[in-house]
């Protein structure tokens, strides 16, 4: 995955793919997946963490050795979201559950995903030339976003109550615009 995500990672190649993945989305939906599906809370941690180590060192091993460009900012960004995604991970692997906690856990990712989602109307200054891809981007985190409120629960009724929650928490999320605090210019214009 680290190198196909670098290879991919030039806008003259396939733009959607750069666009797609350079940005926190559809990482966060890559781990949720991993994380659920996981037997235990331990091995969830331990599969997130072995996925996001595994791709961020062939990725950046191929940009620094092969393209001879160390990244410094990008290599922090991503490493400290691949330190952190164990720990998010061990709680993910509980959004199956049942109960108020379950659903909240569940909600994260697609809290992220929708607030994401609805930024992306402002990921592109005048001098970008992708502006037909806006709408495409918003569509692929649209379906991560179904594919997640259809996969995680269990009881296919706790949509009912994610949903909502994880609309608030996107309202929020944007109006204090916590993931451009967060990621400053690192995930593009948030």
């Amino acid at each position: 995955m680290g190198l196909a995500a670098k290879l991919v990672d030039s806008p003259n190649i396939n733009p959607i793919f750069d666009d797609l993945g350079g940005r926190l989305g559809i990482w966060v939906f890559v781990a949720a997946l991993l994380s659920v599906f996981s037997d235990s809370p331990k091995l969830a941690a331990v599969r997130v963490f072995a996925f996001f180590g595994a791709m961020l060192t062939v990725y950046y091993v191929y940009t620094t050795l092969v393209l001879h460009f160390f990244p410094q900012k990008a290599i922090v960004f991503w490493g400290i979201c691949a330190v952190v995604s164990p720990v998010c991970a061990y709680l993910m692997w509980y959004a199956r559950g049942n109960g108020l906690f379950a659903n909240i856990i569940s909600a994260l990712p697609i809290t992220i995903l929708l607030s994401e989602g609805f930024e992306l109307r402002n990921a592109y200054l005048p001098i970008h030339q992708h502006y037909y891809l806006i709408p495409l981007l918003m569509g692929i985190y649209l379906i991560m976003i179904v594919v997640l409120l259809f996969t995680i629960p269990k009881k296919k009724m706790n949509i009912l109550v994610i949903l909502p929650i994880a609309l608030i928490l996107s309202f929020i999320m944007i109006y204090s615009n916590v993931l451009g605090r967060i990621f400053g210019g690192m995930n593009g214009v948030l």
